[in-house]
């Protein structure tokens, strides 16, 4: 009889494919996998893949409790973050019930510390990793972008081009991250997987960004690229990152092709699904570690790339139809 393995994703409403990659995965490892998912609508894509579990926010002062009620009631083997406040959340469940399940990350001050844009910036000035350049009051610099502190996919970035726009910024100035704009620029994400157990780094997977729709991208092409994977591992050892890291990188153009670190996410990012099918399969690493199998370091083939596209789940009443 093959093992069972329960998988809880938090906040992982879109993610159908990454769901089905987690299949593939434990039938490769010769186990039978049971995804659930926590979200706070069940009427949400990836219940034609998984059990939907209405939970709290992840914000509520029970959220800790609430989860392992949870874990208890279906077993839950492995906790899979996939949006910015889960990782913290999923981190500090680790924290305070050792051993009762894997997941696939570093600790909470790490994950805070990588969701708050100011002091990320400060961080990696500190260790010297090339990031925009931050800016200052009084500078003269006008082509600038604003980035809310604790913001993600793309929502209330303001685009800074008059002296008008700017005093308007920095009356909130606490609240947002200014730095430099680069616009003639490639955009890169690199999906990683760090042992969990021992900080080895298995996947350093980078892949350019074509294009993004709504802060996801939706187009997306792996690539062979040395000094993308040796920035990434740098990021990687200096902040002490665990498990599943999403490092988004930028290339400027004009300035012999200058990488900088554009922020980094502790988690699975939304196209990973194109390193994964490219070979450097981290829902693998995720499964192999949790139930204590070999790990091995793989290396992504070039040239993969995936293009998404809208499909129905269709629900009646509430009721998720599957024979649509």
């Amino acid at each position: 009889m093959q093992r069972r393995v329960n998988i809880l994703f938090l906040g992982g409403a879109k993610r159908v494919s990454m769901a089905r990659l987690f299949k593939r995965a434990a039938e490769r490892l010769g186990l039978t996998a049971e995804i659930f998912s926590y979200e706070i609508d069940e009427v949400v894509p990836v219940a034609c893949e998984a059990t939907i579990i209405k939970g709290s926010r992840w914000s509520d002062d029970d959220i800790l409790e609430r989860l392992d009620e949870t874990v208890e009631r279906y077993a839950i083997n492995v906790i899979v973050p996939f949006v910015d406040g889960a990782v913290a959340v999923a981190s500090a469940y680790a924290a305070r019930y050792p051993g009762k399940v894997f997941v696939p990350s570093g600790d909470a001050a790490t994950a805070e510390l990588m969701f708050d844009k100011v002091c990320a910036a400060k961080a990696f000035e500190n260790a010297d990793i090339s990031v925009p350049r931050t800016y200052h009051r009084g500078e003269p610099c006008l082509r600038l972008i604003a980035k809310p502190r604790h913001g993600s996919a793309s929502k209330g970035i303001v685009m800074i081009n008059s002296v008008e726009t700017l005093n308007d910024v920095l009356l909130h100035g606490d609240d947002y991250l200014i730095q430099e704009r680069i616009d003639n620029r490639e955009e890169l994400t690199v999906d990683c997987y760090v042992s969990v157990a021992d900080g080895l780094p298995l996947v350093v997977s980078p892949r350019r960004r074509n294009v993004t729709v709504g802060g996801e991208v939706s187009d997306t092409e792996t690539i062979d690229d040395d000094a993308t994977v040796e920035l990434s591992r740098r990021v990687l050892a200096a902040m002490n990152l665990r498990g599943a890291v999403t490092v988004q990188l930028i290339r400027d153009l004009d300035c012999r092709e200058r990488l900088v670190v554009m922020e980094v996410n502790p988690r699975l990012g939304g196209g990973a699904v194109c390193s994964v099918v490219a070979g450097a399969d981290i829902p693998l690493l995720i499964l192999s570690e949790a139930t204590g199998l070999p790990l091995e370091a793989s290396v992504p083939q070039a040239g993969v790339r995936i293009c998404r596209y809208m499909q129905e789940v269709v629900f009646v009443n509430g009721v998720l139809k599957s024979d649509y």
